[in-house]
């Protein structure tokens, strides 16, 4: 081989990855924006953690990263968002970017691995903004505390989809994208 063919090479799969990423954080953003007005579904992390699993963790920060910064665009700039959803989306992309290398099984012991880690993982996301919103905007110790029983429907709501998502859609959204990552 020559080095052109090789140099052609790679910028195609460079090429794929960048549009294979700017698709699925188009899907995500629309989806959000598609179901923001139903209260308690999130199919968010539903779409981070199929995507994490199959394309690993690396691919799976740069899409929570561009994610992040780009549903500002749409939904408004909120720096406390901004940070909770960077530090979340990143560290849920490397929980299941990881997992594979962790977890060597299939099926439902598998999909039952990740559903538990799924409903753990959101309920961190609500407890990590609740200590990002009361720390960023300075509550006091008792508004604090009234922001964390207010969170409390959301957290269990939110939990809730989680976990019949995953369990629901994971085999059948991973299997679709491994399908993808082979074309």
């Amino acid at each position: 081989m020559n080095g052109k063919s090789s140099f052609k090479s790679g910028v195609i799969q460079s090429a794929k990855e960048v549009a294979r990423t700017a698709v699925f954080v188009a899907l995500v953003i629309g989806s959000q924006y598609a179901l923001s007005a139903v209260p308690f579904v999130e199919v968010v992390s539903l779409l981070f953690i199929c995507f994490a699993f199959v394309f690993g963790v690396v691919r799976g920060v740069v899409a929570a990263v561009a994610f992040s910064l780009l549903r500002q665009l749409l939904f408004g700039f909120y720096p406390v968002v901004l940070i909770l959803y960077l530090v979340y989306f990143s560290m849920l992309s490397v929980v299941f970017g990881l997992l594979p290398k962790w977890c060597k099984w299939t099926g439902w012991k598998l999909l039952a691995v990740a559903t538990t880690l799924a409903v753990v993982c959101a309920v961190c996301f609500t407890l990590l903004d609740n200590l990002l919103t009361p720390w960023y905007y300075a509550y006091t110790p008792k508004a604090a505390q009234m922001y964390f029983k207010a969170s409390i429907p959301f957290l269990i709501g939110q939990t809730i989809c989680v976990g019949v998502s995953v369990a629901g859609l994971f085999l059948p959204l991973t299997k679709a994208l491994f399908f993808v990552k082979k074309a």
